[in-house]
């Protein structure tokens, strides 16, 4: 018996081909809502990004999907964008004037 082969998907951000399974799906679904599928199986037409951090949330994901989906793409999609150097500053507190 021959190996089972697994589905292959493209990124619509850096068209590289990836199994199915590594990528994530954002669907427009039959009422026009466009979102995060991360079963794969949602109903609606559906595109695929990488979970490599180049190919999220730029403005050229966003422009791939809405061609993809023919649908405009919300900004906040996959959550708000970090600010620069936000992951490497440590938050602190205000000590001043408190008992």
């Amino acid at each position: 018996m021959p190996p089972r082969r697994h589905p292959t998907r493209t990124c619509v951000a850096c068209r590289t081909a990836r199994p199915k399974r590594e990528l994530l799906r954002v669907v427009r679904t039959p009422a026009g809502d466009v979102a995060v599928d991360p079963t794969g199986k949602a109903p609606g037409r559906g595109a695929y990004v990488c979970h490599d951090p180049a190919c999220r949330p730029g403005e050229a994901t966003r422009a791939a999907l809405r061609r993809a989906l023919e649908v405009p793409i919300p900004v906040a999609l996959f959550g708000p964008a970090p600010a620069p150097g936000a992951d490497t500053e440590e938050p602190h507190a205000d000590h001043e004037g408190g008992s």
